[in-house]
């Protein structure tokens, strides 16, 4: 747990290349590496990113991010970026197929609540890589912790995360944590699926005190 910190305007782009290499379909990676870059670069400084790294030896080897209101946090950052993120992500954003799933990004949070949902929920995780030789080795599940336990000393009850019908790592990882199938949708052409944690009943986490004041 001590090689877990508060992800920093400097890890943008260690953090946009551990993306980009374990999500290389889905559409901010199909954007390429630079676009991420800049995309983290934005996202570090609004309030309702929550993002930690895993460092060994000063060397970001994994993160993890979340949101509380993502769908609102995207949208002001692009809105606020624009002149940033727009550049980065040309000409690939000009992909036909590309251009219709960035048209279609705008209806995500409709979605994926689409489902049978407890209550309304804010918090949510986003994005979590490692380098491969981590995988299967637990350190993904401290960060994830260190990420819940941040959300339910801010007071969220539920935390919701989103996936591919056919990851089989990530369904599982989800299970093991206590996650509840809500439901499934379709998006971006792809069978999804949507999971909630009650972090008020699960067992992994301190309701008591935050880890990270950030």
């Amino acid at each position: 747990m001590d090689r877990i910190r508060p992800m920093l305007f400097i890890d943008a782009e260690r953090v946009a290349e551990l993306h980009h290499a374990a999500m290389g379909n889905s559409l901010w990676a199909k954007l390429g590496v630079r676009f991420l870059k800049v995309l983290y670069t934005q996202l570090v400084q609004d309030d309702r990113f929550f993002g930690f790294v895993y460092l060994e030896e000063g060397i970001v080897r994994g993160f993890i991010a979340g949101s509380l209101d993502p769908d609102a946090m995207m949208q002001d950052v692009f809105r606020k970026g624009w002149f940033l993120l727009g550049p980065a992500a040309f000409p690939k954003a000009l992909q036909p197929e590309i251009f219709r799933y960035l048209m279609e990004t705008r209806h995500y949070a409709s979605a994926s609540n689409a489902v049978t949902l407890p209550e309304p929920i804010q918090a949510e995780s986003l994005f979590c890589s490692f380098e491969p030789e981590l995988r299967g080795k637990r350190v993904s599940g401290h960060i994830n912790k260190v990420l819940f336990d941040e959300f339910l000393a801010r007071g969220e009850r539920f935390v919701k995360v989103t996936t591919e019908i056919d990851n089989e790592g990530a369904n599982r990882q989800l299970k093991s944590w206590g996650f509840e199938h809500c439901g499934e949708f379709q998006f971006y052409g792809k069978a999804m699926c949507t999971y909630v944690l009650n972090l008020t009943q699960s067992e992994r986490l301190d309701p008591v005190s935050r880890h990270y004041n950030i």
